[in-house]
């Protein structure tokens, strides 16, 4: 799988450019930021073996297998299963972010978090190469550990996907990394994992590359771990400067983009949006709003196209995210346009928690998925730009964003 002089065949999926790199007939990880590099193609049932080791004492690192093409909400990480590669752990077999097993070796815990441990410690210490092979068939799985099966499990939830090196703070190398394919069983969609679907990562991790990093953003939209992080508090004259915009500008994609909000609201008074996309005025003073208490944990959005106006609103609102404000907000726009909008729901998880918009934009048509659901259907955004670039909004509040990918679309 590895041909020991560059990373042909692999994909770096969320991490920096200088994350994974080839040294010396191996592929060198820095562990910075927490990402994983996975295979090209996915592989169902097979042999794989690699050799590993940390550099130093307290490494961390895993092998996933069946897993996603790209990571869960909010998280650095696929659903997948993992193999271990841990300086106290030997060798533990494990689904995360949703994927499982059953322990046939030392079980611990049950369900979604059980753990198949190894029988004996067989890990060398850190800066010697140790050995993993690992057979995966028809939903059963073994591990050997320097030459001997110590972990073995059954029934994973997956049993079809790619192969995933982990990135989690520490330096590990890998090395000699091969693959005996075994025959297929040909098994159910559910048993496969979500396949790569030709999506590109707008962000590296860990800086603002292919971003309009501006001198008013400094320390203000801040890349850390995988992670932007903004304190509402960027400095400029003109309002949309204090934006993060892209440099490159796109027409027709499908952009996914988690988010989270503050998990310590205010209570605040929220105006009242009837379905036509007006707000709620008061009989007594037409030109004043009805409003209601409710939690405000701040407010931010995704611009498309270079307009302002085209954007999905990310609030703590009654509505729901991925409200299209400019256009609701603007008595000029037909009605229907106005009302589409509007989300049909509130889909947004609680406070604190990560959220997951995935955008489509096909000529002057939105729909904005949140979360898994539809909140937006084919709306029309009249005057929208044809092409243009991509911002996370600034509104004077704390917001993150993770996971930025686009695939545009022909």
């Amino acid at each position: 799988l590895f041909n020991g002089r560059d990373l042909t065949g692999w994909v770096n999926v969320n991490g920096a450019p200088d994350t994974w790199q080839v040294q010396d007939g191996a592929i060198v990880c820095t562990g910075e930021p927490r990402c994983f590099l996975r295979t090209s193609q996915m592989y169902e049932n097979y042999v794989l073996e690699l050799e590993w080791r940390h550099e130093k004492p307290g490494g961390n690192s895993g092998l996933f297998f069946h897993a996603d093409a790209l990571p869960q909400i909010g998280a650095p990480y696929p659903r997948a299963l993992e193999a271990q590669l841990l300086d106290d752990d030997h060798g533990s077999l494990f689904g995360i972010r949703g994927a499982s097993l059953v322990p046939l070796t030392d079980p611990d815990k049950k369900g979604s978090t059980a753990r198949a441990r190894p029988l004996e410690k067989r890990c060398k210490p850190a800066g010697q190469w140790n050995q993993y092979v690992l057979t995966t068939k028809d939903g059963t799985v073994e591990l050997a550990v320097n030459g001997k099966v110590v972990t073995r499990a059954k029934q994973t939830s997956l049993v079809k996907g790619y192969i995933g090196l982990q990135a989690e703070h520490t330096e590990v190398h890998f090395r000699n990394i091969r693959i005996r394919e075994l025959p297929s069983s040909n098994p159910p969609p559910e048993k496969i994992a979500q396949p790569d679907e030709g999506f590109v990562p707008l962000f590296d991790g860990v800086s603002f590359a292919g971003w309009k990093h501006l001198p008013g953003h400094q320390g203000h939209w801040v890349a850390h771990d995988g992670e932007i992080h903004y304190d509402g508090k960027a400095e400029s004259k003109k309002r949309t400067d204090r934006d993060l915009w892209t440099k490159k500008e796109f027409g027709d994609f499908i952009l996914i983009a988690d988010w989270r909000l503050s998990a310590d609201p205010e209570l605040k008074p929220h105006p009242i949006v009837l379905f036509n996309g007006d707000f709620l005025m008061q009989e007594d003073n037409p030109r004043k709003r009805v409003t209601r208490p409710h939690l405000d944990a701040g407010d931010s959005g995704i611009y498309l196209r270079g307009s302002t106006r085209a954007q999905l609103n990310i609030w703590s609102q009654v509505l729901g995210s991925g409200e299209i404000n400019g256009y609701r907000t603007d008595k000029t726009m037909p009605p229907e346009v106005r009302r589409a909008c509007i989300p049909i729901k509130n889909a947004d998880r609680p406070l604190g928690q990560w959220n997951r918009f995935v955008i489509t934009m096909r000529g002057d048509r939105v729909t904005v998925d949140l979360n898994g659901t539809t909140v937006i259907t084919a709306a029309q955004l009249p005057g929208i730009p044809a092409k243009g670039p991509i911002a996370l909004q600034h509104h004077n509040d704390p917001v993150e964003f993770r996971n930025l990918y686009i695939k545009e679309l022909k």
